[in-house]
């Protein structure tokens, strides 16, 4: 008997194991529950599995009664495994339980796999990560490269992405990366929904930072956020590093390194992939020319938002119009 009850959906499952951080089962959920197309319907149908139905331990004082077992990774178009406990086996030692890699056998070769945080432990104990591009929590980053030399881990993004095997950074992170999974499947404007719904930036380019020096500013200091603000209400007009940092009445040099400080990456890049989400809601959501939206997201010429859309999406934008358009 299936364990999902609903055809014709996107099947998640979220795999769960003992000392799982509640909050990473329900990012999954959440993001994958709340997807909806136009007309309401749900996108996706997502459940919940273990080794065996169940209580699961948390890492805080309750349990998460599990109704599913491995036989739901057989079934799924997408398997999300959320981080290792410091005690595990997979964390201290590069092993998976027999249990946990026989469960991960079942999943079909065709599913993507997507990890939130130290999870990639688990992927890489699989095999799955050899020769990939991967990310994981910036604390157990030496512990990792130790344990599997032969993944090409990337240690200071947020979430990488290498054929159907996604990593995250951390918890935040883990947000990150399945908004950009459901803005692979179904588009910018569904993703953006979904993050609108739930209070939470719409997009975080992956090669971003993970670790921020300064997140928040100090009470008393200045942050960048008049500049920002400034400058997607222009993001159709050309944009200077001096007209920024005169928005926030300081030198460019300043400007920049406060910039970085804050948002873990420069302020040029934060633009460019301003400008590709501006592009991206306009192929989706209108019927303007592809010159016209390179124009109206302040790329100058259609040859060179093709070019940027090729480095950051790896698509041209007219195949990302057709595979997204009226979504």
């Amino acid at each position: 008997m299936s364990v999902f009850k609903e055809p014709g959906r996107h099947r998640v499952a979220v795999f769960v194991r003992h000392g799982l951080l509640p909050v990473e089962l329900g990012i999954a959920h959440r993001v994958f529950g709340t997807a909806r197309s136009d007309d309401g319907e749900r996108l996706y149908e997502v459940v919940t599995c273990a080794v065996e139905p169940g209580e699961v331990r948390t890492d805080a004082d309750v349990t998460v009664n599990v109704p599913h077992g491995p036989e739901a990774l057989a079934e799924a178009d997408t398997v999300v495994i959320p981080s290792e406990h410091e005690w595990d086996a997979t964390y201290r030692e590069g092993r998976l339980p027999d249990a946990v890699a026989a469960a991960l056998a079942l999943v079909r070769p065709q599913a993507r796999l997507a990890s939130i945080c130290t999870g990639s432990f688990a992927l890489a104990a699989a095999g799955v990560l050899d020769g990939r591009r991967a990310t994981t929590h910036w604390d157990a980053v030496v512990r990792f490269q130790r344990l599997f030399p032969q993944v090409n881990l990337e240690p200071g993004v947020l979430y990488t992405g290498d054929g159907n095997v996604f990593t995250s950074a951390g918890v935040a992170s883990g947000f990150d990366l399945c908004l950009h999974l459901v803005r692979l499947d179904f588009g910018a404007a569904v993703a953006n929904a979904v993050a609108r719904r739930a209070v939470v930036p719409p997009f975080r380019d992956g090669g971003q930072a993970q670790y921020i020096e300064r997140p928040i500013p100090e009470p008393g200091v200045n942050s960048t956020s008049a500049a920002r603000a400034w400058a997607l209400e222009r993001l159709h007009e050309p944009l200077t590093l001096r007209q920024l940092a005169e928005c926030e009445a300081v030198s460019v040099r300043t400007f920049t390194r406060r910039f970085r400080e804050e948002m873990g990456t420069s302020p040029q890049r934060w633009l460019l992939h301003q400008r590709v989400e501006r592009a991206r809601q306009l192929l989706e959501r209108s019927d303007r020319t592809v010159d016209q939206v390179a124009a109206d997201a302040g790329f100058g010429s259609a040859s060179a938002m093709r070019l940027h859309f090729q480095a950051v999406l790896g698509v041209s934008p007219s195949m990302y119009r057709r595979t997204f358009a009226g979504r």
